[in-house]
């Protein structure tokens, strides 16, 4: 197979694991309906990626990368301090709500035993948390680690438990959530008075 025509073919079969993950979930993932989704073979999702558990590290690994980007919008020292980390929240939310099997299981749960996982954890407590807390402490002037460790997660929980019980709650009540900006500007309100 040409170069060209062996990445478009891996191509197409990640973005068919990361759409059926979307809609159904990881535990729902087998090679032959990831081989049927993106038009190829059971031998050449092997071939590619030589396992089920690969491909969903893979897989992990591609959607866990879509946050790097967030954590970057801490940087844009430009943009006043409560409007970074409110950006910052609403794409990281955006990408849970994507892939609520993802913050469900993996991230709070940590139920997976993936090497991106792991590698996901790492980049959290050398880079994205500390990028969180110094936007926390240029927000409050708070100035001890425990104390911003604290804010960080109960910011954090105050917006990941609605954005995992969002579908529950819409499906089997009339009961409807505040949209993203709305709950993080009712936090702040209450947080960064």
């Amino acid at each position: 197979m040409e170069p060209d025509k062996k990445s478009e073919t891996k191509e197409k079969i990640m973005q068919a694991t990361l759409e059926f993950t979307k809609q159904k979930g990881f535990d729902s993932i087998t090679i032959r309906k990831i081989a049927e989704a993106s038009g190829t073979n059971v031998s050449l999702v092997n071939y590619y990626f030589g396992s089920k558990e690969n491909l969903i590290s893979e897989s992990i690994k591609m959607i866990l990368s879509s946050f790097q980007h967030t954590f970057a919008i801490l940087d844009e020292f430009s943009i006043p301090a409560r409007e970074r980390l409110k950006q910052f929240l609403v794409d990281y939310l955006q990408v849970i709500q994507e892939y609520p099997e993802l913050l469900s299981r993996i991230i709070l749960m940590g139920s997976a035993d993936f090497a991106s996982q792991q590698e996901y954890g790492s980049f959290l407590n050398v880079m994205g948390f500390p990028k969180v807390q110094n936007t926390l402490k240029e927000l409050t002037g708070e100035q001890q680690p425990e104390r911003l460790t604290t804010m960080m997660t109960q910011i954090f929980g105050a917006l990941f438990l609605p954005a995992l019980m969002s579908p529950i709650l819409e499906k089997g009540a009339s009961v409807k959530i505040a949209p993203i900006d709305e709950q993080i500007d009712l936090l702040f309100e209450k947080y960064f008075h």
